[in-house]
């Protein structure tokens, strides 16, 4: 899915689409995201007046989370739908009216091109990069029977002065059931991994999108899987997860017929 870029303000003709779907005529029961899979940035915001060092850390984008997302699409022939501008333009996974949809200081860096925003210049971002990803999503779920969703992302393994010991987090409220088989499955398929639910972050109404917005209100099994991104940075590392998160999610009697 793509915006027109006739009258744009933001998207240019050679900026990338902001949506990119994987096995988008899957009819899987499972429907797979990836909200902070790309970090690239519209040319008319001059790369936000960061280096590519930030565009290319944990700020910037979830490392290593496409490389499993792909996988793992591939092992259960499932749609994927993959967000391919970086989070710091807007971030797909959080409400537009958040104070974190579009962050002026990421992880202690100044964002200078998110300073100071005008209305108009919120709303390009808002209309031309998060809604085309958040319509992708609620067509995801009407083109076919869908019973059950995840969304996978990573994350940094230290965040200011805050260090995350666990190598991945099984997040949700009201499908914990769900979580709670699919960290089982991956301890039992690596009794050595530090897994944890709901770590290093909750889910919650005011800075969560995904879960409160299409995955709750569905009542459908589902999971936003967090991968300690130290863990997947390397193609046979990803492939590893996306191994383990593929059987997990097979382990799950209720998606499947």
């Amino acid at each position: 899915m793509g915006v027109s870029v006739a009258s744009s303000p933001l998207l240019t003709p050679a900026d990338p689409a902001p949506v990119e779907h994987v096995n988008g005529g899957s009819d899987a029961p499972v429907l797979l995201l990836c909200e902070h899979a790309g970090n690239k940035v519209p040319a008319r915001l001059g790369n936000l007046g960061v280096s590519d060092e930030i565009l290319t850390s944990h700020r910037g984008f979830d490392i290593g989370a496409e490389s499993v997302a792909r996988a793992l699409a591939g092992l259960l022939n499932a749609p994927l739908i993959l967000q391919r501008y970086s989070r710091l333009v807007i971030d797909a996974n959080r409400p537009p009216s958040s104070d974190q949809s579009i962050l002026e200081i990421s992880d202690g860096e100044v964002i200078p091109g998110n300073q100071d925003l005008m209305d108009a210049s919120r709303q390009a971002r808002l209309s031309e990069i998060f809604e085309p990803m958040d319509s992708a999503i609620n067509s995801g779920f009407a083109s076919h029977e869908r019973r059950a969703a995840f969304s996978i992302h990573s994350y940094t393994p230290r965040l200011g002065d805050e260090n995350r010991p666990w190598h991945a987090g099984f997040l949700s409220r009201a499908s914990l059931p769900t979580a709670e088989r699919l960290m089982a499955s991956v301890a039992r398929q690596a009794p050595d991994l530090n897994l944890a639910l709901n770590q290093p972050y909750q889910i919650e109404d005011g800075t969560d999108w995904f879960i409160p917005r299409h995955a709750e209100p569905r009542a459908l099994p589902h999971c936003l899987i967090e991968i300690r991104n130290d863990q997947i940075q390397a193609r046979d590392q990803a492939d590893r997860w996306a191994s383990m998160l593929a059987e997990a999610i097979k382990d799950l009697p209720e998606i499947w017929p």
